[in-house]
């Protein structure tokens, strides 16, 4: 993980006359297409080699890595709480696609989950059940367990968006069929779900949003109307539609995620009149900021089953 933030430090780093090297895997965070990323300047090494440059003086180290159980223990510690057994991981990934647009490859997972099925059981993975075009997820997995160092650890593991899908429908005013939209920091997925199962979803750019632009997408996509090509010519991931129920049929539109706002500070005026009979800015348990982790939750339990546990009704 890093994409944007790594990349932009390591050309930084290129620019004043130092070298970089890299392992292929840690490569992938940089771009799907090695050649590319050689192209940069980069130096790729294998796993020895990256060992033996570690240990020079004048070179430094840097792990990628999302989970770092040193410091997160240590975290913990202050509260006087301890590291957990068990885990659930949600990360947002691209997949590996080498030789085309991350975006299309990213919404051509999605659909194909659709396509299966749609329900909570589609987009949860134990860490072997992880597909391997999901490299994100797998190096995440990879990282986690090595650090657990326990064979009795359980770990599920899911894209950010679909849990946080998920953790919504917890809300006692999920009324089904919904629509539920996930604003987050750096991506807008809204899906259209009936019976627990999501049949049509789209994906664009929080940055790229707008009141106007939410509300049109969010009825167009109940309606089956929203094109692939609406959303991804417009800098967005895409739509894809396989069952829509017609607007009038939803009962509940549930927003949640940490960019809200961009519905939530609007004026009664703003807000379309069809749109605000079915609102909810969703808070499962009572904790907005929590819908990701309780679709995290919900995934956990559908692989590690607790009868006594239910929190999305099937």
């Amino acid at each position: 993980m890093g994409g944007g933030p790594s990349t932009f430090a390591i050309k930084s780093h290129l620019k004043a006359g130092f070298p970089v090297y890299a392992t292929e895997q840690a490569a992938l965070t940089i771009n799907d297409n090695i050649e590319k990323v050689k192209a940069f300047g980069i130096q790729i090494v294998s796993e020895a080699e990256a060992k033996k440059l570690a240990s020079e003086e004048n070179a430094q180290e840097i792990v990628m890595q999302d989970f770092n159980p040193v410091s997160t223990s240590a975290a913990l510690s202050t509260f006087e709480v301890q590291m957990p057994t068990n885990f659930a991981v949600a990360v947002q990934d691209h997949g590996n696609a080498p030789e085309k647009s991350n975006r299309i490859y990213r919404f051509e997972l999605l659909r194909e989950l659709i396509d299966k099925g749609g329900k909570l059981e589609n987009f949860v993975y134990k860490p072997e059940e992880i597909p391997e075009a999901f490299t994100r997820m797998k190096a995440q997995a990879d990282s986690l367990l090595k650090a657990a160092g326990s064979r009795k650890t359980k770990a599920v593991f899911m894209d950010t968006g679909p849990a946080a899908i998920f953790g919504a429908l917890t809300d006692p005013a999920a009324v089904q069929p919904a629509v539920v939209v996930n604003i987050g920091n750096g991506h807008t997925l809204g899906a259209l779900v009936n019976e627990n199962r999501i049949t049509a979803v789209f994906e664009h750019h929080t940055f790229l949003m707008n009141p106007e632009k939410l509300q049109d997408y969010v009825i167009k996509l109940a309606d089956g109307k929203l094109a692939f090509e609406d959303v991804f010519e417009d800098g967005g991931h895409g739509a894809y539609i396989k069952e829509a129920f017609g607007f009038e049929q939803v009962r509940s539109i549930l927003v949640t995620g940490p960019k809200r706002e961009i519905l939530e500070k609007l004026s009664e005026s703003e807000i379309r009149k069809e749109i605000s009979n079915k609102l909810h800015f969703a808070a499962p348990f009572g904790s907005m900021m929590l819908s990701g982790c309780f679709g995290l939750l919900a995934g956990f339990l559908e692989k590690y089953p607790e009868p006594s546990i239910n929190l999305i009704n099937h």
